[in-house]
């Protein structure tokens, strides 16, 4: 082995919900360094939540990202020339992120008044089982479930 490992950085817990996956999501909406922005955003959304579903928002939140985590992902492998989209089950650090990204993405996609609404509406939309998170997920596993013959090729 020519490298050593790197380290995984230590995150610290958020400072309302005292959760690492809530600070993982606050440094993913953060934009220019700007921590206190992204932490009000998405705290106003987790207060729209409570508001909305009269449940408690760190629940409604960890439903969310569990439900838009794609448990199985194809990954492209050369094989004699060809490549061949190869289903792998996903690790659960990367679970996470891609969650994240996807719940992310989908919630500035959608049309609604601020950033914070948005993100309020498709955390509560995943947690439901819905919402554009949820279908990326499914078009994942799908994409899997449909390259399963090549499933050998891993290794």
């Amino acid at each position: 082995m020519r490298k050593k490992r790197v380290l995984k950085k230590r995150l610290i817990q958020d400072p309302r919900y005292n959760d690492f996956s809530v600070e993982r999501f606050i440094n993913c909406i953060m934009e220019s360094g700007k921590k206190n922005t992204a932490r009000k955003l998405l705290y106003t959304a987790m207060d729209v939540i409570a508001e909305r579903t009269k449940a408690e928002p760190l629940e409604v939140f960890k439903k969310a990202v569990q439900n838009a985590a794609p448990v199985i992902e194809v990954r492209s492998r050369r094989v004699g020339g060809a490549t061949y989209q190869v289903p792998v089950e996903v690790r659960e650090a990367r679970r996470l992120a891609l969650a994240i990204r996807f719940l992310k993405k989908y919630a500035s996609d959608r049309k609604d008044k601020s950033m914070s609404y948005r993100l309020a509406a498709e955390l509560i939309a995943a947690s439901n089982g819905e919402g554009g998170a949820v279908k990326r997920r499914d078009e994942i596993h799908r994409m899997a479930e449909a390259n399963k013959a090549f499933a050998h090729f891993k290794w």
